[in-house]
């Protein structure tokens, strides 16, 4: 049934967009892994937006999680004859039959966000995730330098879940090093859910006697799961907590003390580069922009990663709100007004 529901909605989704889409002379493809997250939904629109402005079309398909469905969207959308095809991946491993069959016909393809492994992949656009980890690392042992720390990691399908993770060892190393800090959990949440980080949670704070400290959390969705088995056991506050992408729930929990913090990725950066090199690539022209090589278990592959941002409650106004990523009330607006900060 969850296929189904899934494939209709794939389907409706291309329906809706294709229609003002085809008119334009070149035609991009979209896959995308899944328009749950707001976040996601964010990236469709900004692409899609950056595209038109420069008059190309974007075709978008979502398979929610599901790998043979994206599979099967992709060589849809290669049927109609775009040029190009841009794959926000669910499963690193599984994608690469995508860029295989694209290729086949003269499309390449740009890995959006997310790494594709083990193929001539064309070029990935990304954050820097092994930042995206030191960066989180870097903020909980400046408050926290002794201790007792959980790993909960995302989705173990997506390369960017475990380049999160490395930045985590490289910026707990030291500690673990000098035994300042002990890992008493280390878990991986299944597609980035919630509901999975909270089970984790709840099983290592039950193992622990709830003598946890810390949790490196690689994402704001999962943040949420393992702040809600820490509420449970009337922790929440008081164990530092990361996450990533800057959510609307993430900033209100920050606001309010229950998350310690986030690591922003403008997303319209993203967007709007991927959207410039995608164009490049469907119109056969030189990238022109330097770049670095990723492993991907085959080739090197070009490479263009931004910089992420970490911000706490002391920077949320002049990063977030400033760029207009999310508005002051929404943000603060389980907070007392005469407690904001001034704009």
């Amino acid at each position: 049934m969850k296929k189904s529901v899934a494939l209709i909605l794939g389907l409706v989704l291309l329906a809706g967009c294709g229609n003002k889409q085809t008119k334009y002379p070149i035609k991009i493809g979209l896959s995308m892994d899944t328009l749950r997250a707001a976040r996601w939904v964010k990236d469709r629109d900004l692409f899609t937006e950056e595209c038109n402005k420069r008059g190309v079309g974007v075709l978008v398909q979502s398979c929610e999680s599901n790998d043979a469905l994206q599979i099967s969207q992709s060589e849809n959308l290669l049927s109609q004859g775009i040029q190009a095809l841009v794959v926000v991946a669910h499963n690193d491993k599984s994608c690469a039959t995508i860029v295989e069959s694209a290729h086949k016909l003269g499309v390449p393809v740009l890995a959006y966000d997310r790494l594709i492994a083990n193929c001539d992949l064309d070029i990935y656009v990304s954050f820097d995730n092994v930042r995206v980890g030191e960066l989180m690392a870097e903020k909980l042992t400046a408050l926290k330098p002794k201790g007792n720390y959980v790993l909960m990691g995302g989705a173990p399908t997506d390369h960017n879940a475990i380049l999160v993770r490395e930045g985590h060892m490289k910026g707990l190393g030291p500690f673990l090093k000098r035994g300042d800090i002990k890992i008493v959990g280390d878990q991986w949440s299944n597609d980035w859910l919630a509901v999975n980080a909270l089970k984790n949670m709840e099983n290592i704070l039950t193992q622990n006697n709830n003598r946890v400290d810390a949790v490196l959390d690689s994402y704001d969705g999962t943040a949420g799961g393992s702040i809600q088995a820490l509420a449970e056991q009337k922790l929440a506050g008081k164990v530092l907590v990361s996450g990533q992408d800057a959510e609307i729930a993430a900033c209100q929990r920050i606001v309010a003390g229950t998350q310690t913090m986030t690591v922003y990725k403008p997303v319209q950066l993203l967007a709007a580069k991927a959207a410039e090199l995608a164009i490049k690539l469907a119109k056969k022209e030189p990238i022109g922009e330097a770049t670095v090589g990723i492993d991907n278990g085959k080739i090197k592959v070009p490479s263009v990663l931004l910089d992420p941002i970490p911000v706490d409650k002391n920077n949320m106004v002049s990063t977030v709100i400033k760029d207009g990523f999310h508005k002051m009330e929404e943000v603060y607006k389980d907070v007392p007004k005469d407690q904001w900060p001034k704009p």
